[in-house]
């Protein structure tokens, strides 16, 4: 199992008085288990909207925004863990830069699609790219997160 204690800024029990310090990047002064408490319901809240967009399939804009913000909200959980400042720079780094591009790209067609187009089978076919375009985002972290633990 990956020390994820080592990939996020601050300790265990580390809470500063002020919500928002230099130090922190901009970044509210969490601990370490209030970070994991909203990625986790960051992360599971995406996946709730994931699933309840399926229901509304046959509704094209309310569809695109359920999976969208779910999406968006997973993909963006993990900056709890690590900070949104590295999260971006880790999201545009070049060993991820095509699979962040990839998924980006299929995000907006996956709207257009869905709000402007209106086309059932075009937003399936869309939604089935961006799946597998986050699969292939998500195995470039994992990638990444386990090269960073070999690091003395």
């Amino acid at each position: 199992m990956w020390n994820l204690k080592l990939l996020t800024p601050g300790g265990d029990d580390e809470r500063d008085a002020t919500l928002l310090d230099e130090e922190s990047d901009g970044f509210c002064s969490l601990s370490y288990t209030q970070r994991m408490y909203a990625f986790a319901a960051c992360f599971v809240g995406g996946f709730v909207c994931m699933i309840l967009s399926m229901v509304v399939f046959l509704k094209p804009i309310k569809f695109a925004i359920l999976f969208t913000f779910g999406n968006v909200l997973a993909v963006g959980s993990t900056a709890f863990v690590i900070g949104p400042t590295q999260q971006l720079n880790m999201m545009f780094d070049s060993t991820r830069l095509y699979a962040t591009a990839v998924y980006l790209g299929c995000v907006v067609i996956a709207l257009i699609c869905a709000l402007w187009i209106h086309n059932k089978i075009l937003t399936i076919l869309a939604i089935i790219c961006e799946i597998l375009a986050l699969i292939w985002y998500a195995c470039s972290c994992i990638h990444l997160s386990i090269w960073w633990q070999t690091l003395p």
